[in-house]
């Protein structure tokens, strides 16, 4: 197989080609993410039209022959995406050089190879987005997208509003600026107290980095919200998929860029032993265990769950996962439109204005609505 010095002729003449950057069609597809297919392309993995280039500067068109490692691409997939509740103690990484276990490894069998948007360390737990589009997670991670990701963290210490206040203005930690955050305090439990936190950056551990700064020591993360997207009364471990219809309504898709059809109920994945675990709702995990019987003895199979009613019931007010009641559908962080709300209440703040910490919307992508109880009857 021929190979190029930087890409083929066209690219080397410096004519302009239409078409879309290579290592983006390499992420449509879900070859990689786009960084990871500039770095197979920089390895000398990938050929156009039979010439091995080792450049990502080329542009392509569905014409033009693409292979990696010696075999062709297929056509793109539909886009996808999966809502996961991920529990304590799993690596949000295709590989772990400890030998711990990833969040990949404990994915349902008949899922597609899919990619995380943004991660979530190994002691911290909730929602995280998955999806097979590579050009698709690059876009929701970057901080331009400007959604805010929420969390409930539980910290050790009694914070005051004064403590809190140089968070909301955004602080310096090492020549590291961090762009302020919506921080409230939910309530105080004995020695810790709970917060509702929201950023937009997501940098690396930027949470626990931050409440560190002003002196509180968070011992249990757990994201409910990215973006529009919530994780509701998933339970810990479980994967659910977005309905197309959220995918063009939430993230702008076209009709023929997501698959058609229903996504189905919510799957179990293959977590290892989980008895006398709790799940990200701090309530105790009633599935008992879920790995392997033994070893050498193949894993469960998945169960899907219907949607309504779950095992383990609807969160209530006590849920630390639950959340504030008003988060939900302005979680991008978008002006409110100064509606007012039913009841006569007032419905936000005014038009262009952002909306306040206590004001973050009731409504989502993925419905977090239950059945309501039966009222009690009269003996």
């Amino acid at each position: 197989m021929a190979r190029a010095g930087a890409a083929p002729a066209a690219a080397s003449e410096g004519a302009v080609k239409s078409g879309d950057r290579i290592a983006k069609v390499l992420a449509r597809v879900g070859v990689s993410s786009r960084r990871g297919a500039e770095a197979m392309i920089e390895e000398g993995r990938v050929s156009v039209n039979g010439v091995v280039i080792d450049s990502p500067a080329l542009n392509v068109t569905a014409r033009d022959k693409i292979a990696v490692d010696g075999a062709p691409i297929g056509k793109p997939e539909p886009v996808r995406v999966w809502l996961y509740n991920k529990p304590l103690g799993l690596v949000t990484s295709e590989r772990d050089e400890k030998g711990r276990t990833t969040v990949f490894e404990t994915l349902p069998e008949d899922l597609p190879r899919v990619m995380s948007v943004g991660r979530l360390d190994l002691n911290s737990e909730g929602l995280l987005l998955l999806t097979n589009d590579g050009d698709l997670k690059r876009r929701l991670e970057l901080p331009s997208t400007g959604w805010l990701r929420k969390y409930r963290a539980r910290v050790n210490g009694t914070p005051t509003e004064a403590m809190l206040e140089p968070l909301r203005r955004g602080i310096n930690i090492d020549g590291e600026q961090f762009q302020p955050m919506m921080v409230t305090i939910d309530k105080q439990q004995g020695a810790n107290a709970w917060l509702s936190v929201g950023i937009r950056e997501g940098r690396n551990r930027e949470v626990r980095r931050a409440m560190d700064h002003v002196g509180l020591a968070v011992n249990r993360l757990i994201r409910v919200a990215y973006g529009p997207f919530q994780l509701g009364n998933l339970r810990a471990g479980e994967v659910e998929e977005l309905r197309p219809r959220s995918l063009r309504d939430q993230l702008g898709l076209a009709a023929d860029e997501v698959a058609e059809g229903r996504a189905g109920p919510a799957v179990q994945s293959r977590l290892p032993e989980t008895r006398g675990k709790t799940d990200a709702r701090g309530k105790p995990d009633a599935r008992g265990k879920t790995g392997p019987k033994a070893a050498g003895q193949p894993a469960r199979k998945p169960m899907g769950k219907p949607m309504g009613k779950r095992a383990g019931g609807p969160m209530d007010d006590s849920d630390p996962a639950a959340g504030r009641k008003s988060w939900g559908s302005k979680s991008h962080g978008g002006a409110t439109g100064g509606k007012p709300a039913s009841r006569g209440k007032a419905g936000g703040a005014p038009a262009g204005k952002a909306a306040a910490p206590k004001s973050w919307g009731t409504k989502s992508a993925r419905s977090t609505q239950t059945t309501p109880r039966k009222p009690p009857t009269g003996r």
